[in-house]
């Protein structure tokens, strides 16, 4: 059963960078599409951004210009590099498969534990 394990979360104060990172132990990441989300304090889970298996990119309104999603598909993992960042980021951060570049329905209907991201201002 593939697993998704994040890391790379901490404490941060605002206006610092924290990177992200993405794995998949039991299965390749290189053949499908990856999206970073992520669950604030009593908020629904949402969508950060989205890499797809050839690289390109998508970003929600509030990633864009701050965030930027990459890949190695050498090392089986997906990055998501944060900067300038907000107390409004504060969340716990994870990784799933999803369809497509445009399409956020995830493959698993399970997650990982995720990443603690904690912005102080």
């Amino acid at each position: 059963q593939v697993q998704f394990v994040e890391s790379g979360g901490g404490l941060v104060q605002a206006g610092g960078s924290l990177r992200l990172s993405c794995t998949a132990s039991g299965g390749d990441l290189s053949s499908n599409a990856i999206g970073w989300y992520r669950q604030g304090p009593g908020k629904q889970r949402e969508l950060v951004a989205i890499i797809s298996s050839g690289g390109s990119v998508n970003y929600v309104e509030f990633a864009k210009g701050r965030f930027t999603i990459s890949r190695d598909n050498a090392k089986n993992t997906v990055y998501l590099q944060m900067n300038s960042l907000e107390p409004e980021d504060t969340a716990v951060y994870y990784c799933n498969a999803v369809w497509g570049l445009t399409d956020a329905r995830v493959k698993l209907d399970y997650w990982g534990q995720g990443t603690q991201v904690t912005v102080s201002s």
